[in-house]
């Protein structure tokens, strides 16, 4: 990623030619680090999307941004809404040629008079921030992330604190270098280009860097001295960009991905070359896809962590518990104790802390040695063992019992995890839902406030060759209503055999070969067995499937089934969506 103030450069420059003199007129806060703005201007809605995600920062216009909004706003949110909703951008500018953009805001306060505030972007990997102040005293009102003295030496971002800038870096812009003062720097540094100029002029990342390295070596310059061309190739990067002429670009890789993106030409690096008018267009191209990812999985981990877990903590139970039956099955030993007391009574006495018997249970009758409670008598001690022996009986069903019920466990945990891999956001938080209500996770809800409820999300729809819908559950919320509501009894239901995976429903009665096989695709590819081949995938009508009493989500039985196996192809998946 190369963000860095040539780019931001670039998004001023058409932030001012768009949304400034704006209203503007809702203000979201759909990830905890992302705020969406919509500015009305010029008989137009715009989408600004402030970012201060620690691994992909950004500003930009955005047309296709995937969050959605929580159903009770954050407090920065709601403070934001207070000063800014309804205003007027009155100045959009950045910091120097830095990664620091100011939004200032001109609305009406409580009392009806105009006051300003100011909205600071500070674009700086790991310790980004979006913060709120009075432009006049410099005053905190609030940050995105609360920053102290424990986080950072050099400053405080809370509320009532004053406002101090970033450290500076000791670099100069390089709109305001001269001839004089590059030879100056230049001579006596005989560094690598690339390396100068990212050490001397803020806003030039390392990417950017090599990409003049690179125009050195293209024709016509052929000047006498080296740093004569550097000169005119850094001379010229900086005067077309004093002009604002950009040429945003993204560089995909050969796997179709984006790899790299600025707002000048790249020409250094190998791949296909995207050039796009917008730099917001262009970054979104490069963001979107790699933010989403690094969002749904960061929240995925978060669960997966719990879930392996309390995985591991089920295992270990089912270990011990087979443990225990196996000791179990050894308390024969004593119900034969007590018998062997039970007959030896007249020649035993209390005191004794041991009992040598023969024991005639076995056919070479050898003798015993039975360990006695001297407190006891002779009697008492075979009744102790009498008792001790029902006991570890009556146990064994009970442990039986706790098996089947942490394997059932375990199941429903695995069929969790596998989910995991393929919901998308919403799926996450009714996984996360599913998860409270179960115990597993703790309840997120704030204390004296109820959490509303969100609507459920609907499970994904594909399409197949013949043109016939097939849905799949992505959670098992979405399992039971697909499968327990919304087919009908004569649709036909997949799943994996005995492999956790994702509830598919084909909505026709008469099902053609090719649809069922294209289904058993997505049952086999949205399941635990997605890297394997030849899966099996149990298929029946839906009134042959009934969820059991009781039952855990997502967990139903079926019969009358038949099996296919197919082998998963995400570019087969790929095909079906609609």
């Amino acid at each position: 990623m190369a963000f860095d103030g040539i780019v931001l450069r670039a998004v001023t420059h058409e932030l001012n030619e768009t949304i400034l003199g704006g209203r503007v007129d809702k203000i979201y806060q759909p990830l905890p680090r992302d705020l969406l703005l919509t500015v009305r201007n010029q008989g137009r809605n715009y989408r600004l999307l402030l970012s201060a995600n620690p691994t992909f920062p950004r500003v930009y216009l955005t047309e296709r941004y995937k969050g959605q909004n929580p159903t009770e706003p954050p407090m920065f949110c709601m403070l934001l809404r207070k000063h800014f909703e309804g205003g007027r951008i009155t100045k959009i500018e950045q910091v120097g040629n830095e990664r620091i953009l100011l939004f200032n805001v001109e609305n009406r306060d409580e009392l009806g008079d105009v006051s300003e505030k100011q909205l600071v972007v500070e674009i700086m990997g790991r310790h980004s921030n979006i913060i709120l102040l009075d432009p006049q005293t410099k005053r905190i009102l609030d940050g995105i992330v609360h920053v102290n003295f424990g986080t950072s030496r050099h400053r405080e971002v809370l509320p009532g604190r004053t406002y101090v800038a970033p450290p500076e870096q000791e670099k100069i812009s390089p709109f305001e270098e001269t001839t004089s003062g590059f030879f100056a720097k230049r001579q006596p540094d005989e560094s690598p280009f690339e390396k100068f100029l990212v050490n001397n002029y803020s806003g030039i990342s390392p990417l950017i860097g090599r990409e003049l390295v690179h125009r050195l070596q293209e024709p016509p310059l052929a000047p006498s001295h080296l740093a004569d061309n550097e000169w005119d190739v850094f001379n010229n990067f900086v005067e077309s960009l004093r002009q604002h002429h950009y040429l945003p670009t993204v560089v995909i890789d050969q796997e179709g991905k984006p790899k790299a993106f600025s707002a000048i030409k790249l020409s250094h690096l190998a791949g296909t070359v995207q050039e796009w008018e917008s730099i917001s267009a262009c970054m979104e191209q490069f963001f979107e896809e790699k933010s989403w990812r690094d969002t749904v999985r960061q929240k995925a981990g978060d669960i997966e962590r719990i879930l392996v877990s309390e995985l591991e903590k089920d295992r270990n139970k089912i270990a011990k518990f087979k443990e225990s039956i196996q000791e179990a099955a050894e308390a024969d030993k004593y119900r034969v104790w007590g018998e062997l007391i039970t007959a030896s009574l007249y020649q035993l006495e209390k005191g004794q802390t041991e009992a040598r018997v023969t024991n005639f249970y076995e056919e070479e009758m050898p003798e015993v040695v039975i360990p006695l409670d001297p407190q006891l008598s002779p009697l008492e001690n075979a009744q102790a063992y009498f008792k001790k022996y029902n006991k570890v009986k009556k146990s064994i069903p009970i442990l039986e019992e706790q098996i089947q019920q942490t394997t059932e466990q375990i199941t429903y945990l695995e069929g969790v995890l596998q989910m995991l891999s393929t919901a998308g956001l919403q799926d996450l938080e009714e996984i996360r839902e599913e998860l409270e209500q179960e115990g597993i996770l703790k309840a997120t809800r704030k204390p004296g406030g109820q959490k509303k409820k969100q609507a459920a999300s609907q499970p994904e729809r594909f399409r197949s060759s013949d043109g016939i819908d097939i849905y799949v559950g992505k959670n098992n919320k979405q399992n039971d209503y697909l499968t327990m509501k919304m087919a009908h009894s004569a649709d036909t239901w997949l799943h994996t055999k005995d492999i956790p995976g994702s509830h598919v429903v084909i909505r026709a009665k008469d099902v053609p070969e090719t649809t069922l096989l294209e289904a058993a695709q997505l049952a086999a590819y949205f399941s635990k067995a997605r890297e394997s081949s030849q899966v099996p995938v149990d298929y029946t009508l839906i009134k042959n499937v009934w969820k059991p009493n009781g039952a855990k989500p997502g967990m139903v039985l079926y019969e009358a089934q038949k099996t296919l196996y197919v082998t998963p192809d995400p570019s087969a998946v790929e095909k079906l969506k609609i």
